[in-house]
């Protein structure tokens, strides 16, 4: 099967994470849309404060299930308040500004959503503890994810009715709940690592509902030692991680889950300002990979999407064209040198 079968992305995309510098939502969809057409993706402004973070924007999409800023970070509490109420309005006015931009656009079209590992690791009960601690209290943020996800993309597809949709499930926590690296409540010690069959499940539900939706589930994780099996066995169809940090040891999960028809975005331009190499020296080390696995070089461009290494959240807004026009350069250079 084709790469052009196997995904909705041409051969030679890029895109970026998601995060971007600034307050002006309109301002850098006009900038994504421009640098990335051909896979651009719902920006996130997480500089707006509270609600326009990672966190947030996931809160923003719980339903009947509320919180609010605490000193220490987002809380589980009885009813929503105005911190939920600005995450809604921050979502609303980004996805305002995506339809402004893209509701003639006719492509792929990557949009972002909190993993529910990475909320739990994230959020604080009502007693101070992480979320993660409580499996009743896992469930209901799971059951209440699930229901706000399913609305968010019926939304989307009114709003972008010719776009197709990849739902990036963003888990910078995931490496953390599975080897037990989530801090508690003091500081001083951490909480157990979840059971890998429960993260599976709960993994599991989400990219069966995104699936079902007719929309691609993948996942972002910019931390050392991405659970690519894990993954893949979940229904990931991409696994976007930093490609800079991969080692030798990562090719067996990587030959795994590009044979069963995953495919890679591969992080290789700095997330924040800095003196930008040559393209081809950006991708040197996904070429190398990919030859150490022994996959047909013509392959590589089809599969393998580049990105910057992370958000870019921490960029000049100069900067921000400067990376993704060198993500576009470096994805040419798989598909017009493949071997290095």
């Amino acid at each position: 099967m084709s790469e052009q079968q196997r995904f909705p992305w041409p051969a030679a995309s890029a895109t970026g994470v998601g995060s971007c510098p600034g307050d002006d939502p309109d301002e850098m969809a006009r900038t994504v849309f421009g640098e990335l057409p051909e896979l651009p993706h719902l920006p996130e402004l997480p500089e707006r404060g509270a609600g326009a973070d990672l966190v947030g924007r996931g809160a923003a999409l719980l339903v009947e299930f509320p919180v609010e800023v605490q000193p220490s970070g987002w809380r589980v509490v009885q009813r929503p308040g105005r911190d939920l109420t600005r995450a809604a309005d921050f979502l609303s006015y980004d996805l305002d500004a995506l339809e402004d931009r893209a509701h003639a656009y006719t492509g792929p079209l990557k949009v972002q959503v909190a993993g529910p590992w990475t909320l739990a690791a994230s959020i604080e009960l009502r007693g101070g503890e992480r979320l993660v601690a409580d499996p009743g209290a896992i469930a209901d943020l799971c059951e209440s994810q699930l229901e706000g996800v399913r609305g968010h993309l019926a939304d989307l597809r009114a709003r972008v009715p010719g776009a197709q949709l990849l739902v990036q499930v963003d888990e910078p926590s995931l490496p953390s709940v599975l080897t037990g690296r989530v801090p508690t409540a003091s500081g001083y010690g951490t909480l157990r690592a979840v059971e890998r069959v429960a993260v599976e499940e709960r993994l599991r539900a989400l990219f069966g509902a995104i699936d079902a939706a007719g929309a691609l589930p993948m996942v972002h994780c910019c931390a050392e030692a991405v659970p690519i099996d894990l993954l893949r066995r979940c229904g990931a169809r991409a696994v976007s991680l930093d490609a800079t940090l991969l080692t030798r040891a990562a090719d067996e999960a990587i030959g795994t889950a590009v044979e069963a028809g995953i495919g890679i975005f591969a992080g290789v331009v700095p997330g924040s300002d800095a003196v930008l190499s040559a393209p081809a020296a950006n991708v040197d080390p996904v070429r190398e990979m990919w030859h150490r696995i022994g996959f047909d070089p013509e392959h590589l461009a089809g599969t393998v999407v580049i990105t910057p290494r992370c958000g870019l959240a921490g960029a000049s807004a100069a900067y921000v064209r400067e990376a993704l026009a060198a993500c576009r350069a470096a994805a040419r250079v798989l598909r017009d040198e493949p071997r290095r």
